[in-house]
């Protein structure tokens, strides 16, 4: 397995470094203290991984879709500091398909590295918690669905998904609307299609993220209608 680290941190780098060296059939091809370093590395040398703290100075959660856009088969594992559960979906909807925290044991990112550098997806137990205590479900962030193409949305289904954010059901949404019940659930079947969603916690997850609206108690709530 080709591994590329990313991060500007010397200490993170070099410890990264040592605990993948000691492994066999894992080789770290480079180390990229920011994303225009990151991309040239990739032209340089074929791999099948970067290991990145995109929250690190000098990379930022938007080289995550630049680096799947432009290489689709590489696998993402993000290696970040402790974030929010909504930062977390952010990334893995933006192209990471698995996630540890930092402060892992290293056989933890040992294991991490082998099972994305497999297409699998690998999630520190600490990163699922955080997940798991905003009541979202890994399995509903459908990473297949990942795509660089804009999304189009109607002005009325930019209204429904700001609705359906703030803990609106169908028929409420209908009757602010003036529309049937059955027309808003025809419009919430399409806006699903469009983002590539399977539920509601997905376009919630679209709405936080495009800033549609902003956190709050309703958010990642596990009704659906």
């Amino acid at each position: 397995m080709k591994v590329i680290i990313a991060d500007n941190n010397d200490i993170v780098l070099v410890g990264l470094q040592s605990i993948l060296h000691a492994e066999i059939g894992i080789d770290v091809v480079g180390e990229a203290r920011n994303a225009d370093q990151l991309f040239s590395i990739l032209r340089q040398f074929e791999t099948d991984i970067v290991l990145i703290d995109y929250t690190a100075y000098g990379f930022d959660i938007d080289v995550i879709p630049k680096i799947k856009s432009k290489y689709p088969k590489l696998h993402i594992l993000a290696i970040t500091p402790e974030q929010s559960a909504q930062t977390l979906v952010h990334a893995l909807r933006s192209g990471v398909i698995s996630y540890i925290k930092k402060d892992c044991a290293v056989g933890e990112i040992v294991d991490a590295v082998r099972e994305t550098g497999r297409g699998s997806k690998f999630f520190c137990g600490q990163i699922l918690e955080t997940i798991k205590k905003a009541s979202i479900d890994v399995n509903d962030v459908d990473l297949d669905s990942f795509t660089c193409e804009p999304v189009l949305l109607t002005e009325r289904e930019s209204e429904i998904i700001v609705f359906i954010s703030e803990g609106y059901t169908n028929v409420q949404i209908a009757e602010k609307l003036f529309l049937s019940s059955h027309t808003v659930n025809t419009h919430r079947k399409n806006v699903m299609a469009k983002l590539g969603v399977k539920n509601t916690a997905g376009i919630v997850m679209y709405a936080v993220k495009m800033n549609f609206v902003k956190p709050n108690k309703f958010l990642f709530s596990s009704e659906a209608n």
